[in-house]
């Protein structure tokens, strides 16, 4: 088979990970037997491809997403691909395996080829559906290492054969405001090269803090297209597109209606698109507490809200986990969507791949109405990538919003449309309604409009004092927008409101001392200090019910006046008051002319947190934004210089040793 046909693997993941060998194996193992009881079907197209039509041969690829953004890239390059000469399958990460890279009924050649694109998620995880790939990954690599007592060598052998048989290149998506910046690139990109891969290209570089778009636009017209067509494509032969102006992109979905009511089918994992998940496992429970925490004076909003499981089979939850809440958009956007778009929002629909696309599992509950698909599935209010407009001006039928939106989602129009959209707050429903002439069919909607994700919270209750009951610190997102309007945070905005909501749970890095007796110190300014008063909560538990000896407990907690927003102020004056908190310092940073923060308590207490950290062996948590946990960071090695006699190199050993001794904890958010 000539040079030209060699198909190539393109694979998307996102996230990052810390892989704890001891018993990765064994769970790597568990999971290909669940694959095996319940196989899900792979998209990979089979059979002979038109040469003429993709003289550059198949190109797969491969995503692993938390928030949606790999798989948007990945439908970029596959909406590309036959302008390039090359036919391009999307496959989820997840439905593979390491072994499926080079598997030969993968592949029409000898050689396998893979491009990974990986992006860091938060403080060095790896999305849902990356876990197991790269747990695989890690285990393979201890395997041949020599690290498990007990080797198998047809595993040995499958990596000297296998992946000796892949060129792959990595380019990585991560954000700057994060201390492991890259890291799942990082872990790609060098991995696969100790696993026998063959690297084609040096690591790409992608900064969500920036404009990871930009990145990622250079990466593919710069890197990507001409290093496909130098290496699969005859010299000198020019690829011809075959779409016109109004050739709508290719869907990955077919629509049909149903007549009357459907309720949703019942559907097992293997059914399931991986990135819609949550949206089968959530269960709706009822909001019983609901008040506010901030003051009169404030005029912002943070709520406590406390959520009733009792009666959710299914659910459990360890203190300080982190809440998934499935959010639900207001109904005047839905109705304006289906206003624009002329949808019936009673019309019934079920979903199937369309043709030349593989179904990857049902996205969301199907069969459903297009209201209930507005109301909790579809994202109506944030705003756009630049790539999603330029997938917009695909179906507009006025040159003029056309021309706007081609505009503001080119490279030239990087400020203009950072101008209008991001800083303006537009979202999928402004636009519509500023660029009418778009028409666009169900599933073309389907397509370019994002997935409404499940955010995020930290819990802020003990599950042993609290087992039937889930609290929440949640600040109300409320900003001003340029025209006058208020945008409103559409989770803290449901939840705020909400009589009942649709949960799952997450675990999360917070977790006690295995040893009561070690003193703990929580840094948790604004919502931050959910988790330490869970926390707290849970020594109370240890202290009163289990009557065991409890460590030192010292809270820094920051806020803008003790009058406004000192959140849960009355409580925790009555835990100092109890000797269950030993010591509560808190910084204010609107009541003096120069800003006082948490981590410039920190340092005026330097003494005092050498002596529990250097002597005592005690466990920081920090949760907050990521530039307060950077200063935190910073500030807690300089106290390591400074009362701790060590070198500069030797404090930053002693902070790597406590995070990788579950001593230092954080999380946090850009």
């Amino acid at each position: 088979m000539d040079e030209q046909s060699i198909p190539f693997l393109l694979v998307v993941a996102t996230g990052t990970t810390t892989v704890i060998l001891g018993s990765a194996l064994a769970y790597v193992l568990m999971q290909k037997h669940r694959r095996v009881q319940e196989p899900e079907e792979i998209s990979i197209k089979s059979g002979e491809i038109d040469c003429d039509k993709y003289p550059g041969g198949r190109v797969s690829v491969y995503y692993a997403t938390q928030t949606g953004t790999a798989e948007t890239f990945a439908r970029q390059l596959e909406d590309e691909g036959s302008d390039h000469g090359f036919l391009i399958d999307v496959v989820d990460l997840e439905d593979v395996e390491v072994v499926d890279l080079t598997s030969k009924d993968r592949c029409d050649g000898d050689r396998a080829k893979a491009i990974f694109l990986t992006s860091t998620y938060g403080e060095g995880e790896a999305p849902d559906n990356a876990n197991i790939f790269v747990t695989e990954m890690e285990s393979k690599l201890a395997i041949e290492n020599g690290v498990e007592e007990e080797k198998k060598e047809s595993d040995i052998l499958a990596i000297s054969e296998d992946l000796k048989n892949l060129d792959y290149c990595v380019f990585g998506l991560g954000n700057t405001q994060y201390e492991h910046f890259n890291a799942m690139g990082k872990i790609f990109d060098s991995k696969l090269e100790k696993l026998g891969g063959n690297r084609i290209a040096p690591l790409g570089i992608g900064n969500d803090d920036d404009d990871i778009e930009a990145d990622f636009e250079s990466w593919k017209d710069e890197v990507l297209w001409p290093t496909l067509e130098k290496n699969y494509l005859k010299e000198g032969l020019k690829v011809t597109s075959n779409k016109t102006n109004r050739d709508f992109p290719e869907t990955p979905y077919h629509v049909e209606f149903l007549s009357g009511a459907t309720k949703p089918k019942s559907f097992v994992d293997s059914g399931i698109h991986s990135s819609g998940k949550h949206y089968f496992s959530a269960i709706e429970c009822s909001v019983t507490v609901n008040r506010e925490l901030r003051s009169s004076l404030d005029p912002g909003s943070t709520k406590h809200i406390e959520i009733d499981v009792s009666r959710a089979k299914d659910f459990s939850y360890a203190t300080a986990d982190n809440l998934g809440v499935l959010p639900v958009n207001r109904m005047e956007d839905v109705e304006s969507i289906a206003k624009s778009l002329d949808y019936n929002l009673d019309a019934v629909f079920t979903l199937s791949g369309s043709q030349n696309h593989e179904w990857h599992g049902a996205p969301f509950p199907i069969p459903i109405s297009i209201k209930e698909l507005l109301l909790c599935y579809c994202d109506l209010t944030s705003a756009p990538r630049r790539s999603e407009l330029k997938l917009l001006a695909c179906y507009a039928t006025d040159p003029i919003d056309k021309s706007a939106l081609s505009r503001m989602s080119s490279k030239e129009g990087k400020a203009e449309y950072r101008k209008k959209i991001i800083d303006s707050h537009i979202g999928l429903v402004n636009i519509l309604k500023m660029c009418p002439s778009i028409e666009a069919p169900l599933e073309h909607f389907l397509a370019f409009c994002p997935r409404l994700l499940p955010r995020f919270y930290t819990i802020s209750s003990s599950s042993s004092l609290h087992p039937k009951s889930v609290h929440l610190t949640v600040s109300v997102t409320e900003t001003m927008k340029k025209d006058g309007s208020i945008y409103k945070g559409i989770c803290s905005g449901h939840l705020a409101k909400a009589s009942s909501v649709r949960i799952f749970n997450r675990e999360s890095a917070f977790r006690l001392p295995k040893e009561s007796s070690n003193p703990i110190i929580m840094i948790g300014p604004g919502t931050g200090v959910a988790p330490m008063r869970a926390l707290i909560q849970e020594r109370e538990y240890q202290r009163k019910t289990l009557k065991k000896e409890v460590g030192a407990n010292i809270l820094y907690f920051g806020c803008k006046r003790a009058n406004m927003d000192y959140l849960y102020e009355d409580e925790f004056k009555k835990m100092k008051k109890s000797g269950l908190i030993n010591e509560i310092y808190v910084a204010f940073s609107r009541e003096t002319s120069k800003k006082v923060y948490v981590q410039h308590l920190l340092e005026k207490n330097a003494g005092e947190t050498w002596n529990l950290i250097g002597k005592q062996n005690a466990y920081i948590y920090v949760c907050g934004g990521v530039r307060m946990g950077s200063d935190v960071r910073e500030t807690l090695r300089r106290i390591c210089v400074s009362k701790g006699n060590l070198s500069t190199d030797a404090a930053d050993e002693f902070m790597r040793s406590l995070a990788d001794n579950g001593r230092y904890v954080q999380e946090l958010w850009a």
